[in-house]
């Protein structure tokens, strides 16, 4: 049977950058059911529901989801997709290309961020005219179960050890629970884990990227500090991320909907195209998964570019460029 991959598109240039993911996967090889699921502002429009059941179903049920960018309604909508999945790691690389105008051309780092619990847990309350609260949860069974797949994933990527990034001489209970854990994992697994404070980490990674390869984060501080790595890459237009779970994970461009250009053909689809090879490698096509970051990479550095990176090519060309070094 082939492998079924969920795809939904949702909002603005979500509807052109994971359509040219598809194409992309097309033309891999292996053995694909593309199955199409509606989400976002549109939808909530049309039904009152940003993520209709039967979608969130289907994220459920898939192997593997490829999604593309939501509006107003992303939190209605990629939370629940990565609740679908069972999502507890979400994993966001940040890497300079060739190409790509870069502040730090040697970035080449990997977050590995905490994926269900801080302060994103929905816990906020509204107690007066003059007092909201919000309670941050952290739990070391979640903490271990990050702590465990950061120890995997350098394992299998070769990495001398990882950074965890947390704010414990501040927030000494629930970050402090977060930094004990991971470290009491890592030392369990006989990997090499350095401590770093996030403030600090967001000075650092600026002069020194190359100080960091992978850096385990809390869900907030995750969320932050890899957008500010985008920056030293060129944008979030860069940056892929995976959302994994114990039997499936989502795949999404970290970058939003982008209502400006929406419409115009000219998003650029790397990032969906870089999710689509590390929906690859997660499903165990690590070769194709390969070959889809080798051409995705070559099409940076030779041509042909859309605007945001200084060219003038669509998001069809880009996508064809791409598809072309596959065959």
């Amino acid at each position: 049977m082939p492998t079924e991959i969920a795809v939904i598109p949702g909002d603005g240039i979500g509807r052109e950058v994971t359509p040219a993911a598809v194409s992309v996967l097309k033309a891999t090889g292996p053995e694909f059911e593309f199955v199409d699921g509606k989400a976002g502002d549109r939808v909530a429009t049309e039904t009152g529901a940003a993520l209709p059941s039967e979608t969130y179903d289907l994220a459920a049920e898939a192997d593997a989801t490829l999604f593309g960018a939501a509006g107003e309604t992303a939190a209605d909508v990629i939370l629940p997709l990565r609740e679908a999945v069972g999502s507890f790691v979400n994993v966001r690389p940040a890497r300079a290309y060739p190409g790509v105008d870069s502040v730090r051309p040697e970035t080449d780092l990997v977050f590995l961020r905490e994926n269900t619990e801080g302060v994103y847990s929905g816990h906020e309350s509204r107690l007066s005219g003059d007092l909201s609260t919000l309670t941050r949860v952290v739990t070391t069974s979640a903490s271990e179960r990050l702590a465990e797949f950061a120890c995997e994933y350098v394992d299998e990527g070769e990495y001398e050890g990882f950074h965890v990034a947390h704010k414990a001489n501040v927030m000494r209970e629930t970050d402090g629970r977060f930094r004990d854990a991971v470290i009491g994992v890592a030392d369990d697994r006989g990997v090499d884990c350095e401590e770093v404070l996030m403030d600090a980490f967001a000075t650092r990674v600026c002069l020194e990227p190359d100080e960091f390869a992978v850096v385990v984060c809390p869900n907030l501080a995750g969320d932050v500090l890899s957008d500010l790595a985008a920056g030293l890459v060129g944008g979030l237009g860069m940056l892929p991320s995976a959302n994994v779970g114990p039997d499936r994970a989502l795949f999404e461009p970290v970058h939003g909907s982008a209502p400006d250009i929406a419409g115009e053909g000219v998003a650029n689809p790397a990032a969906a195209i870089f999710s689509a090879a590390m929906l690859l490698e997660y499903l165990g096509h690590d070769e194709e998964g390969g070959a889809v970051r080798e051409a995705m990479k070559t099409v940076l550095s030779e041509g042909p570019r859309t605007p945001d990176l200084g060219g003038d090519a669509s998001t069809d060309d880009v996508t064809e460029a791409v598809v072309s070094r596959l065959d």
